[in-house]
C-alpha cells in the first residue's frame, strides 16, 4: 500500500463494491448488515488490512529465506539451492538441475540430474564464495562444512540479527503505507471504524514481528549449538 489520496479512495471504493457480492464485512457495523454503504465502507477497510497482512506475511517469508542462507556448521542444501548455474546456455537455479542429500551431518552431496552439468555446478559454487571447497567425482559435487569457530558463530548471529531488523523495518514501512491508506478513507468511513482498523494494524505487525523473532531465535540457537 502507498500514497493514493483521493484517487486511491475512489479505487478502494470501487474494489470494495465489487467484493460485496462475494464477501461480507468481517466486522459488524453499527448501521446494520443490510445497508450497502456500511458494507462497502467495511470492505474498504478490510482491503487495506488484507493487503497489509499479505505483504507482511511475504516479509516474514523473505526473512526466513534470508536466515536459511546463513551457513552453520551443519550441512544444509538451502545454502546452494538458489545459486545460479549456467547450463544448456541459460542460467538456472541449482535446485532445478540437481538433487541434494546429506550423507553425514557436515557433508552435502549435490547430484545433477544430468552428469554433464557437474562441472558447471562446481564452478557456480566456487563463484558463490561460500567459504566451502567443492570436489566432484564425475557424478556428484561434495561439500564439507567445517566446524565454525566461536568468533565466527558470533559474527553470524550478528548478521542474522541484522536480517531480522531489516525484515521488521520492511514491515514498519508497510504499516506506514497502510495507515496512509486508512487516513485517505477519512470521510468515507466512521471515526470508530478507523480507530478499530488502526488497532488491528498494530496487533497485526506485532504478530508478524513475533514470527520473525521466533525464526531469528531458532537460527541463533542453531548457530550457537556446538
Amino acid at each position: 500500500p502507498g500514497s493514493r489520496g483521493a484517487h486511491g479512495s475512489r479505487d478502494l471504493a470501487a474494489r470494495a463494491a465489487c467484493r460485496t457480492g462475494r464477501h461480507r464485512a468481517r466486522r459488524p457495523v453499527d448501521e446494520g448488515p443490510d445497508e450497502p454503504g456500511a458494507v462497502v465502507s467495511d470492505e474498504m477497510i478490510q482491503m487495506v488490512l488484507d493487503d497489509a497482512s499479505s505483504s507482511m506475511s511475504d516479509a516474514v517469508t523473505h526473512a526466513r529465506r534470508e536466515f536459511s542462507t546463513v551457513r552453520t556448521g551443519r550441512a544444509s542444501s538451502a545454502i546452494v539451492e538458489k545459486i545460479a548455474v549456467v547450463a544448456y546456455g541459460v542460467e538456472m537455479r541449482m535446485q532445478e538441475l540437481a538433487s541434494f542429500s546429506i550423507p553425514e551431518p557436515r557433508q552435502l552431496l549435490v547430484t545433477p540430474h544430468d552428469p554433464a552439468n557437474v562441472s558447471a555446478i562446481e564452478k557456480a559454487i566456487v563463484q558463490a564464495d561460500l567459504g566451502l571447497t567443492p570436489g566432484n567425482d564425475g557424478r556428484s559435487v561434495r561439500l564439507s562444512f567445517p566446524e565454525l569457530t566461536e568468533e565466527r558463530r558470533r559474527d553470524l548471529v550478528r548478521m542474522v540479527n541484522g536480517m531480522a531488523e531489516e525484515g521488521k523495518n520492511r514491515m514498519r514501512g508497510l504499516r506506514r503505507g497502510a495507515r496512509k491508506d486508512l487516513d485517505d478513507l477519512e470521510g468515507s468511513v466512521s471515526e470508530d471504524d478507523l480507530k478499530w482498523a488502526g488497532k488491528r494494524l498494530d496487533d497485526m505487525i506485532h504478530d508478524y514481528e513475533a514470527e520473525i523473532d521466533a525464526a531469528r531465535q531458532a537460527k541463533e540457537d542453531e548457530l550457537l549449538e556446538v
